[in-house]
């Protein structure tokens, strides 16, 4: 948890910003996996760790603007809790932590949301992600649940995406704690990783890694020798030699927020030469992307060069062919890059992607792209002091779109499709970081997690 003053601070700015009315946080509660008593690792809604900083189910929070009220409601434990799951510190004690002067039992909510109702009072919430939340939200305000997302509010939308998309310093530090526990992640996969070994082998490991250095992983993680399938969770491939294996996967530091690391491992040990070769484009890309970072600069242009880059590097491996402007410009590369560059982080690994990803990534001077590939760039607008934003270009051969394209015969005059035909098997290539943006430029997070090829191959030599 973070200083008192660091939680009254922020919901501080955000009254100024949303001005009046009402504000609900729904805290989550705890999600069987196939009964009651059997529940998943319980995770706290990240809304309402920013504001109030409690990791803990059963509580919910109101910001009551108007009347200059923050009350957090929940239920002290009783004889029999206590039994099965030990004593614990009375809500009030915890609320005081936060800055909170005022607790309410559970029960009491419901007499929140009538009085504000009957009086006219303006009630605020943001778009759910679970649907107890959502039934929870109709019982209180008589809002159906089938609208319930349809009616969060836009002024609490905003300053919330607002607020939270500029990470202080303090939080940045978490981030690059979890980039700590990705470093060593990382490191275990290139060391453990052999021919003949099943992924799921690997995976646990490194799984076990995130569990025991922090909070667990930050989302599924991705480990497979098809990383041209792009979020692929199957873990039961036999490795062999010539295999690559992408890892894309992300701790939670013990505070909850998110690493997202990505790395392209030759299972032998040794990249070939044409695995080589595609592996430099991708480096070349992103490394070009990062320094192109700097306040001011819309991430959109960032995806663009990268875009360009790996269609240069592709021509030169004679995959493409003419303008590689014109074939940008035309989404042709998107044929071997079909995803955006990369995304804000933050205590989401997709930071608040669950309140609206144009909201996030966008605004009314940059929007989303239709074109395939480009459209997927969950971040386009410029860059800002604070943002933490993932930077992950890849080169993908994907056989079912290949067929598709050779057949429409689409951008034949950049893409070299009898060329292409002899890599349909190749598999895909991920290089990622996550970049903070800094006052005069960015920085990589966490200590340097192993990523050119000769990096790469010595760390799966130890």
């Amino acid at each position: 948890m973070f200083s008192t003053k660091t939680y009254v601070e922020r919901r501080k700015q955000l009254k100024k910003s949303v001005k009046k009315g009402l504000i609900f946080f729904p805290g989550n509660d705890e999600s069987p996996m196939n009964y009651a008593a059997n529940t998943y690792p319980f995770r706290q809604d990240s809304s309402f760790l920013y504001y109030f900083g409690l990791d803990q189910y059963g509580l919910n929070a109101v910001i009551d603007i108007d009347n200059d009220t923050e009350i957090i409601f929940g239920d002290d434990r009783t004889i029999d809790d206590i039994i099965w799951m030990g004593p614990d510190a009375p809500l009030a004690e915890k609320a005081e932590l936060v800055g909170v002067q005022k607790t309410k039992d559970s029960s009491k909510i419901k007499k929140i949301f009538k009085k504000a109702q009957k009086s006219g009072q303006k009630i605020h919430f943001l778009p759910q992600y679970r649907y107890e939340n959502i039934i929870k939200i109709e019982q209180l305000t008589g809002i159906n649940h089938s609208k319930v997302n349809k009616k969060a509010s836009p002024v609490l939308i905003k300053a919330v995406v607002d607020q939270r998309s500029i990470k202080s310093d303090e939080e940045a530090s978490e981030i690059e704690s979890a980039v700590e526990i990705s470093y060593e992640m990382n490191t275990a996969a290139m060391k453990l990783i052999r021919p003949g070994m099943i992924e799921r082998e690997v995976y646990g490991a490194i799984e076990g890694i995130s569990l025991s250095g922090g909070n667990g992983i930050s989302f599924p993680m991705i480990f497979s020798i098809h990383g041209e399938t792009l979020h692929n969770h199957h873990h039961n491939n036999i490795m062999n030699s010539g295999n690559m294996a992408v890892l894309d996967s992300g701790a939670e530091s013990l505070l909850h927020y998110a690493s997202d690391i990505t790395r392209t491992i030759p299972v032998s040990g040794q990249f070939t030469e044409r695995q080589k070769e595609i592996y430099q484009i991708v480096l070349d890309a992103q490394e070009k992307a990062i320094d192109a970072m700097t306040p001011g600069v819309p991430f959109k242009e960032c995806h663009l060069l990268a875009a360009k880059t790996i269609a240069d590097g592709l021509k030169h491996a004679g995959l493409m062919k003419g303008n590689m402007e014109d074939a940008v410009k035309a989404g042709a590369h998107a044929l071997f890059f079909p995803h955006g560059l990369g995304h804000m982080l933050g205590l989401d690994v997709h930071d608040m992607e669950g309140l609206g990803e144009d909201l996030v990534g966008y605004g009314e001077k940059i929007k989303r792209s239709k074109q395939f590939g480009l459209a997927y760039l969950r971040m386009g607008k410029k860059l800002q002091p604070g943002h933490v934003i993932t930077v992950e270009p890849g080169i993908y051969f994907i056989p079912q779109l290949i067929d598709l394209w050779k057949n429409e015969k689409k951008h034949t005059e950049f893409i070299n499709y009898s060329k292409v035909e002899e890599y349909k098997e190749f598999g895909g290539i991920r290089i990622e970081d996550d970049i903070l943006v800094t006052d005069s430029g960015r920085r990589i997070l966490g200590r340097p997690i192993p990523k050119t090829i000769e990096d790469v191959e010595n760390a799966c030599r130890k």
